[in-house]
Order: structure tokens, then C-alpha cells, then sequence
């Protein structure tokens, strides 16, 4: 089957399926509507008059606490960390190590520091690359895995069985790629902005980049029988039901995929940085959707629901949309792309040597385009000088760059660093705001004081 037949537009998609949505004809798999109220009750957040019949809107949200800040520097002067401290070790149902140089505890996740970034390369070391749970990482039998790929998305709505050796006798993709939060940055609504969030408090250490090895979902896809009346993709995972603090449970972490982007750049991914993908990460197989939100890459994926009208989930009905004064009473379309960003490789309030030279470095990355340009600021924005960019833009990926810096005197500095992608866009002074605090593409004000 030709992929022309089976893709569509994603914008005119979305576009409909969040009419259907708003007139009540969303399928949120596996939960009841009341349980959706519940749910948003349990959260302290108000539905909006028209709920009932049009969706449901969250305004009102608790403010998010405030993380610590991301980053290093080389050179002839000193790098001294105040970030938080607190030991990212007793983060239950992670099963790496989390030494508290390379990370910060976040509830049932784990946020690298950016300071524990610099020199290691192009790609996230394994053992440095963040960690974003809704529950527990479950440790599963590789030799025991299979996904099920089933619904009536297929001719006859029949369905099929793919172990592990069975991908792996499929052609092979490698590709470098992020994986980003969509609540990356989220923090700095509340620190930089004034403004009120709900959710983890990540700072922007919830990416990694990694060198990833699997087959195509597309691939998989046609050889499961896929029908020219498919319309979504839903990745099902194998960890443990979500159940909110009241008791409703969600069920298995899921989230549709309209079928242009599955037959697009979408892998089911075995291998992370030349070895066998471990479990925190998602092992043994994960979905991996470049350049979109991280849900959107489910890891343990069991199952594959393949469906001839739109799915839901309440990953994208109530949460990973944008709700707030900026966006209609039921919310924006379902997130997708990431958006852009850059930070450095600094520790938060970095004390530094005055009157010597440093090397401050730092990466960028955006989600619509390769990033082409950084320029950076060591003055709080008054000046800015173009960085040296140390990789190749590529989409879905991000860049190191640099930047020589001598502070003039002793006192308190603000650096920032701003990157252009090959779309034209360039990061803002401030982000438009949204209650769940998502997609927090702002240039990011970091404290140093010269000593």
C-alpha cells in the first residue's frame, strides 16, 4: 500500500478531532466521563459553565514549585553549583542509578542537570539521560516481549504478532533523536514569568538525546495488514495502570497517533546508544516519535491499536492540551511538535572568576526545525553575539555551541542564550500561558555571579 493513500494532513486532522472532541464524541479509552470530572475534581480544577456539553476546561491551577536551574563552564576560572542538592536516589521504581551530580529528584522522575552534560558529547550517556515515569519502570523478559498489533484499522480487522527477533529480522533504522517532556521548562512560567502552573516542576533537563536502533512503525504496520480506511495509531504500554490520588484509574499510559506521522519518521526502538534499550528507558521496545512531546513516545509498548476514526486517551483529551485565558473553553488541539529551546551547561547561580576567560557552552534543539543559529547574551539581553555551533542541524536533534566570556568586574550577571531554527522562528522573550504549564519555549534568564 502507498503511503500516499493512507496519510493525511495532520493540521486539518487535529483540526477535526478536536470538533469531535468538543461535541462529545471523544473515545477516551478505558474511562468513563465521570471519572474525567472526577479526576479534574480531585485536581482542584474548575470546569467551565458550558462543560457538559462542550468539554472540559481547566483554569485554576496549583502553582508549581520552583526547581533549580540547569548547567557548566570550562576554562581558567571556577564553576561552583547551588542547585539543589536533594538525592535524586530514593526516586521509587527507577531502577538506574541516580547519582545527585547527574540528576534531580522530580516525584517518580528523574531530571538531569545540564551541568552534567558538558563534554560528553553530542549524545546523552545512558546513564545521564532523564527519566519520566507516570508509575514504576517495569522490568520485563526480552525474550518473553511481543506487541500485539490489532484493530479494525486492518484489512478484516484482523491483527498480528511481532516478538522481539521478529523486528529485529526487519530493516533496520538508526537515527539520533530527542525525547523531551512537553512540561520541560515548566518551572520558569512561575520563576521568570509570575505566572501560575500545575505539574512537575522540571526545569530544562527533561531531554535527552540519543543514537536510536529499531524498525520502522510504518513497516510493522504494513505487514500487519494495514487498511486504506486507518485513521489513528494508538501505542499501548506495559507498565502499571495510572490511578490518581482519588482512586480513578486511567489505566495503561496511552496516546494516539494520526497515521501520516506513524507511517512517517515513527520507530519502534530496541537499542539506545548501541545497546539493548534498557528498562528505565523503555526496554525492551518503545515507540519513538521524533520531534513530538514524550508521550507521544510510549515506552514498553505492548499493544498497537490500529482504528479507522480517531482515538482517545486521557493523554489527549484532559491532559496535553493547552487550556488558559489564550486558548478556546475546551482547550487547543492535542500537543505534537515540541517547540524550541536552549540552556546552558551551567550550574544554576554558577559562581565564576572575574577578569578571566571562560568557555560557556550549551546545546539548543527545536521541534519544527533544525536549530541554525544561537546567539548569546552575557549582560541580561542588552548585547548579543552569535555562538559557535559545534554539530550539524539536523531536525529532531540539537546542537552544542559556544561562547568565550570574560566577565569584566566582580557583581551578579544574567546569561542567555537565544536560538533560530530553519523554520525562521526564534525563541521569545516571554510564553504565552497555559495552565499545565506546557511547551515552554521562552529565552531563559540564568543567574551567574563573578567572583
Amino acid at each position: 500500500m502507498s503511503r500516499t493513500s493512507t496519510s493525511h494532513d495532520e493540521s486539518a486532522y487535529d483540526r477535526r478531532r478536536l470538533r469531535q472532541w468538543l461535541a462529545g464524541e471523544a473515545r477516551a479509552d478505558g474511562v468513563e466521563r465521570r471519572d474525567m470530572l472526577r479526576l479534574l475534581a480531585a485536581a482542584g480544577l474548575a470546569t467551565a459553565a458550558t462543560a457538559a456539553t462542550t468539554g472540559f476546561a481547566a483554569p485554576a491551577l496549583a502553582a508549581s514549585t520552583t526547581g533549580s536551574g540547569t548547567g557548566s563552564v570550562t576554562g581558567s576560572g571556577t564553576a561552583t553549583a547551588t542547585t539543589d542538592r536533594t538525592s535524586a536516589a530514593a526516586v521509587p521504581g527507577i531502577v538506574k542509578p541516580l547519582p545527585d551530580a547527574w540528576f534531580t529528584s522530580r516525584g517518580t522522575n528523574a531530571e538531569t542537570k545540564f551541568e552534567a552534560l558538558a563534554g560528553t558529547g553530542h549524545h546523552t550517556p545512558t546513564d545521564r539521560f532523564f527519566v519520566r515515569n507516570h508509575t514504576a519502570t517495569p522490568v520485563l523478559d526480552a525474550n518473553a516481549w511481543s506487541v500485539s498489533v490489532w484493530g479494525d484499522g486492518l484489512a478484516g480487522g484482523g491483527s498480528a504478532e511481532f516478538t522481539l527477533d521478529d523486528l529485529k529480522r526487519l530493516p533496520a533504522t538508526t537515527r539520533s533523536a530527542f525525547v523531551e517532556c512537553a512540561g520541560n521548562g515548566r518551572s520558569f512560567f512561575t520563576t521568570q514569568q509570575g505566572q501560575t502552573v500545575s505539574g512537575t516542576a522540571w526545569t530544562l533537563g527533561a531531554i535527552g538525546v540519543a543514537r536510536w536502533r529499531g524498525v520502522r512503525l510504518g513497516e510493522v504496520l504494513r505487514r500487519a495488514g494495514l487498511s486504506r480506511g486507518a485513521v489513528d495509531v494508538l501505542p499501548r504500554g506495559l507498565d502499571a495502570d495510572y490511578v490518581t490520588a482519588d482512586g480513578t484509574n486511567l489505566g495503561r499510559v496511552r496516546r494516539p497517533l494520526p497515521l501520516s506521522k506513524a507511517l512517517d519518521d515513527v520507530l519502534l526502538a530496541y537499542e539506545m546508544n548501541g545497546e539493548p534499550l534498557p528498562p528505565d528507558h523503555g526496554g525492551p521496545v518503545r515507540v519513538l516519535v521524533p520531534s513530538w512531546v514524550g508521550i507521544a513516545s510510549i515506552k514498553w509498548v505492548g499493544d498497537i491499536e490500529v482504528s479507522a476514526r480517531p482515538l482517545y486517551s486521557p493523554w489527549n483529551t484532559d491532559f496535553y492540551r493547552l487550556f488558559g485565558d489564550a486558548y478556546p473553553a475546551g482547550g487547543s488541539a492535542p500537543l505534537s511538535r515540541q517547540t524550541l529551546k536552549s540552556a546552558f551547561e551551567l550550574p544554576w547561580k554558577a559562581s565564576l572568576e572575574a577578569a578571566a576567560e571562560h568557555r560557556l557552552t550549551g546545546r539548543s534543539w527545536s521541534g519544527a526545525g533544525a536549530v541554525a543559529r544561537v546567539d548569546v547574551s552575557t549582560d541580561g539581553g542588552s548585547s548579543w553575539r552569535r555562538a559557535r555551533l559545534h554539530d550539524a542541524p539536523r531536525r529532531a536533534d540539537w546542537v552544542r555551541w559556544s561562547a568565550d566570556w570574560r566577565p569584566a568586574a566582580p557583581g551578579a550577571y544574567t546569561l542567555l542564550a537565544r536560538a533560530t531554527d530553519t523554520t525562521g522562528r526564534t525563541q521569545p522573550e516571554t510564553t504565552v500561558h497555559n495552565t499545565q504549564g506546557y511547551l515552554f519555549d521562552a529565552v531563559v534568564r540564568h543567574p551567574v555571579q563573578a567572583v
